[in-house]
């Protein structure tokens, strides 16, 4: 037993339209319920329409492999299978959505505030910024003292040695001033000779006070026979009854050669002033001849003086 099909379109076999009696000459039924024709007879896709999960007509037991199609022709039709494929857009949004709930689960985490600060009154929160500054500043201010103590500590062997450098100049430009140091440099070499009158301890001390006003840091006095008495500021000269000089407690005899350290033109400039040392000695029969040396040695040495009365100001 055949029985007509019609193709559908959706794959799915059905029966053909049941035959209704037809009006003369091909008119319409004209039996008031007689259905629509075009109800009856739905228009067919343009095409095939794919589905998912549908088994073809040749899956289905007893069904023909061969359908009717509606003009009577024979057509096979053949059913294109389906399948999910994950497209590379969609494993990105995939990928993209994952992030995104990740962010927001880090975010939430993140600006999550603690549960006692935020039940505490305004007041106590402006205190507890107030006290956070404080201890900022004074962690800045023990910084601040740290590293100055470490560049101090770094320092302190240079200056521990530049100080140690400066006192030792110090003390060796006050020991060659007190006379217990010898001394070495440019000067001159004066040599007085003359008469009593002329070479007096008054005309001796004359030039001595000259010659430090022009500048003179060290200075030794020496007789005839070589003796000599180093002179500093508490050097006296006293002349002697039988001729001679006493200097300090020792006596020297002339003529007298006065040894002394500093600039030798500003040296000579002042025996050599208007009415000084040199115009006096030469009115008395006397002479005085400097002499420019640029390596004069004073090399005596004056005993240090004990100081009974005088304390430096502390």
């Amino acid at each position: 037993m055949s029985e007509e099909h019609r193709e559908t379109g959706t794959g799915w076999p059905q029966p053909a339209e049941p035959e209704r009696p037809a009006g003369p000459a091909g008119e319409p039924d004209p039996r008031p319920d007689a259905p629509d024709p075009d109800e009856l007879s739905p228009l067919a896709p343009a095409g095939p329409v794919e589905q998912e999960d549908v088994p073809s007509p040749a899956e289905e037991p007893g069904a023909s492999s061969e359908v009717a199609a509606a003009d009577g022709g024979a057509a096979e039709a053949k059913p294109v299978p389906v399948s999910r494929r994950l497209t590379s857009a969609g494993a990105m949004i995939a990928v993209l959505l994952a992030l995104l709930g990740f962010t927001l689960v880090v975010q939430l985490k993140t600006t999550s505030t603690d549960p006692t600060l935020a039940a505490t009154r305004e007041e106590d929160l402006v205190r507890i910024s107030s006290d956070l500054d404080s201890r900022e500043r004074r962690l800045r201010q023990d910084i601040e003292a740290l590293e100055e103590s470490q560049r101090q500590l770094r320092s302190g062997e240079q200056g521990r040695q530049a100080a140690l450098e400066e006192a030792t100049r110090r003390a060796d430009e006050l020991g060659i001033l007190a006379g217990t140091l010898p001394a070495v440099g440019p000067g001159l070499s004066v040599r007085f000779a003359g008469p009593d009158k002329a070479v007096s301890a008054a005309r001796i001390l004359d030039a001595v006070q000259e010659l430090r006003g022009a500048g003179a840091e060290a200075m030794q006095i020496a007789g005839s026979d070589g003796t000599a008495v180093r002179i500093i500021a508490s050097t006296y000269f006293v002349d002697e009854p039988g001729g001679g000089l006493v200097v300090d407690g020792r006596r020297l005899s002339g003529p007298f050669v006065i040894l002394v350290i500093g600039d030798p033109p500003t040296l000579r400039t002042a025996l050599n002033i208007p009415g000084g040392v040199v115009a006096s000695v030469e009115e008395d029969g006397g002479n005085v001849t400097p002499e420019d040396s640029e390596a004069v040695e004073v090399s005596q040495l004056h005993a240090p003086i004990k100081l009974e009365h005088a304390r430096p100001v502390s």
